[in-house]
């Protein structure tokens, strides 16, 4: 089963990394599990982007589920150019999604992921109004 992502979306950020050795499984290309850590990392450098902190604080976007669409194989050598965009915002959440592409081959969505990220007041763990400073940054 896939997941439908949405064709209306606003590209927010945008990064390189490498894929590594380690990131590899026995059968010789990245494993399943690490395409959400490359999509976590593209999300951490696109909040601390806005300036704000992922560690604990008082108030932080929280992931409240996330999928991934797989398309193609990936493996070491390479780099993956790591597109962060939104789609609907709502009061308290959002949809972010991470396209995956190698760098020699930029047309080509290796991968493209998704999450529902939620602002949550940490001292009461609910979850909270997106602060007007963030959705004047991402409107």
């Amino acid at each position: 089963m896939r997941i439908d992502i949405p064709s209306e979306r606003k590209l927010v950020h945008e990064m390189i990394t490498p894929i590594r050795w380690g990131d590899m499984d026995a059968y010789g290309h990245v494993n399943n599990t690490i395409y959400f850590r490359y999509m976590e990392q593209a999300r951490v450098e696109w909040i601390t982007s806005l300036g704000y902190q992922v560690a604990p604080g008082r108030n932080s976007m929280l992931m409240m589920n996330g999928f991934c669409n797989f398309y193609k194989q990936l493996s070491y050598p390479g780099e993956l150019i790591l597109k962060t965009s939104i789609g609907a915002i709502g009061r308290t959440s959002m949809d972010v999604y991470t396209s995956m592409a190698l760098t020699t081959d930029p047309e080509t969505e290796a991968a493209i992921g998704g999450a529902t990220m939620v602002w949550v007041d940490l001292t009461t763990n609910k979850s909270a109004p997106w602060p007007d400073d963030i959705l004047q940054k991402l409107r």
